[in-house]
């Protein structure tokens, strides 16, 4: 119906369940929207080590993260790297996103089963959007609880307070290209960075993971190409 159409595009632009959590992060539990690692791209992230340290499995986010927005393949100079991934967790990784899987904006299954049959991983399908919603279909999906997983994404305010406040190890990358995004998108965008920065200046720390206490032990220097 023309109509769900309608109101799946305007979802994308606006995030509900975002307003009410970035109220919360804000006043209270601005320790949430920290990430354990900061890395520019996931070219950075050592998947062996992760998985030396216990980790079962990868959540990620898509646009933004392994795709551009509104792509359907991983971005070029990430294949390596998602492959490398494949190779250490197996069929244990999927991508948990905000658009592709959603029920209110992928209501028919249409743009997951694409995204799965272009990159090779699986979507997790869920009806409720991050940073909202507990880990219950994910957990279910992978068999593990969800502390013993890897949330990886592009946004502090979204995929990293979700991850936190489930028990993810979460990762941040920075966006791969602002280009296409909505320009409400970017400047929120700039608004969580700039928040994420301010407290991190000012010492605050990212929740303790117990697996990996230091973090940074899972970040490497990329290939040289």
């Amino acid at each position: 119906m023309w109509w769900k159409d309608l109101r799946a595009t305007l979802s994308q632009r606006i995030n509900v369940e975002g307003i009410g959590s970035s109220a919360s992060v804000l006043v209270k539990d601005q320790h949430l929207a920290l990430p354990h690692v900061l890395v520019p791209d996931v070219r950075y992230i050592d998947w062996g080590e992760l998985q030396r340290r216990g980790f079962k499995g990868v959540v990620f986010d898509k646009d933004n993260t392994i795709t551009v927005p509104y792509s359907l393949t991983i971005w070029d100079p990430l294949d390596a790297s998602i492959e490398r991934c494949k190779s250490v967790f197996g069929n244990d990784i999927a991508v948990f996103s905000n658009s592709a899987g959603l029920f209110e904006y992928d209501h028919d299954g249409s743009k997951a089963s694409a995204l799965e049959k272009a990159i090779g991983i699986k979507v997790i399908r869920h009806r409720v959007k991050k940073p909202a919603g507990t880990a219950e279909e994910i957990e279910k999906h992978f068999g593990c609880k969800s502390s013993q997983l890897v949330m990886v994404g592009d946004r502090p305010f979204t995929d990293i307070v979700y991850g936190n406040q489930n028990g993810f190890l979460t990762i941040l990358t920075k966006p791969l290209s602002l280009a296409e995004e909505p320009f409400i998108v970017r400047q929120v965008r700039k608004l969580e960075m700039s928040l994420m920065n301010y407290w991190l200046k000012r010492g605050m720390k990212p929740i303790s993971h117990n697996l990996l206490p230091d973090a940074m032990e899972c970040v490497k220097d990329p290939p040289t190409l």
